[in-house]
């Protein structure tokens, strides 16, 4: 069985996006797997690069030896590794994709749905699940809908003259993962001129209270073989005077998410952990998470409150599964069958049978 491993992408995680490629790869490739690794450049180019390339490699953008790749889509589609005067392309035999992509195109849907119409099978989120998990007021509001806890929020543009809540605020690009470009502000008139300053926000904003009495709680849900949640986490932050637990805290220090500081398993009560466990599997089914995922929350002793979902998580989460212990390499395995056995969304043009057609008459005439 062929694997391949796709990570990068043009998004501000595009490095962390590396560093979960490259482990998976890695992974892979110690246990005599042969995986092919694919690098999405900042660019949007697509490359092959050996399993055993470093992250240092990346620095200079597309490592050396990286053999350029096409991505097609149609019957006959996929990646191909593109042709010369001297040489032929190549359809590159994959069997699985392994989505290590995290933000933006690759996290959004819109990789999963060119994906889909290459006929590539792939792990992680289908297009609706990324797509909803990326929109922070799509999630809130299904959230809402389906009476599960989250703190109120709200859009916020130029027009924005009083909002539901009371400040301090906090700022969250509408269409972003991780936490780049949030900002804490004191009051409307602030986070307004934040909209012009923020590269972060231009493509829309939600905007909700600033809550500094809350901590941030973490759990991972996987669905296959069976849905299995992981143990809780309780990130800490690398300042104690920060505001919320930033970029630097989730991913610096070499690994990503598998080495930034925590208590794992968090010290909770027994009815903390139920809540916890019993809204993540209540999110599987709202969010139609698909793979590894990993859901944020914010408590605080008497409170709980559902923050946001990486459908594609630093270093798929590996590291929260302790309670039982799952091996890394079993993670990927699951992965790969998955992406097999249950496969997205496959195009149909049934009962496309040429009657509305056949009954439409002259163009021409529906013009005049």
């Amino acid at each position: 069985m062929s694997i391949g491993v796709l990570f990068g992408g043009p998004t501000p995680e595009h490095d962390i996006s590396i560093l979960t490629g490259l482990l998976a790869l890695r992974e892979l490739a110690q246990r005599a797997k042969e995986p092919v690794g694919i690098y999405w450049s900042k660019t949007g180019a697509f490359m092959s690069v050996p399993a055993t390339t470093e992250a240092e490699a990346f620095l200079g953008g597309v490592p050396k030896g990286s053999v350029p790749l096409s991505l097609r889509v149609g019957t006959d589609g996929g990646f191909f590794e593109v042709g010369g005067r001297l040489a032929r392309e190549k359809r590159l035999d994959i069997d699985a994709l392994i989505v290590a992509t995290h933000g933006g195109p690759g996290e959004d849907g819109t990789i999963q749905g060119a994906l889909d119409l290459a006929g590539i099978s792939y792990s992680g989120p289908s297009v609706a699940g990324a797509a909803m998990g990326m929109d922070k007021w799509a999630f809130y509001t299904a959230l809402r809908c389906a009476g599960l806890a989250t703190l109120e929020r709200a859009l916020l543009n130029e027009s924005t003259r009083e909002l539901p809540f009371n400040g301090p605020y906090i700022l969250k690009p509408r269409f972003g993962g991780s936490s780049i470009g949030i900002d804490v502000v004191a009051d409307l008139e602030t986070a307004s001129a934040r909209l012009s300053t923020n590269e972060h926000l231009a493509n829309g904003c939600v905007i909700e209270p600033y809550r500094s009495d809350l901590h941030d709680l973490q759990i991972a849900v996987r669905t296959y073989p069976h849905l299995q949640l992981s143990a809780i986490e309780k990130p800490i932050r690398r300042t104690i005077d920060a505001e919320i637990l930033n970029y630097r805290d989730k991913y610096v220090g070499g690994e990503g998410m598998v080495s930034a500081p925590r208590e794992l398993p968090a010290v909770l009560s027994v009815e903390r952990t139920r809540e916890i466990e019993e809204c993540a599997r209540a999110i599987v089914s709202v969010a139609q998470v698909r793979g590894v995922a990993r859901i944020d929350f914010l408590a605080s002793d008497d409170e709980l409150y559902i923050n946001e979902i990486n459908t594609v998580p630093g270093s798929l989460s590996k590291h929260l599964f302790v309670s039982p212990p799952l091996a890394f390499s079993q993670l990927l395995d699951d992965l790969v069958r998955e992406a097999i056995e249950r496969p997205t969304h496959r195009y149909s043009s049934a009962g496309a049978d040429g009657l509305v057609l056949r009954s439409a008459g002259s163009i021409a005439a529906k013009l005049a």
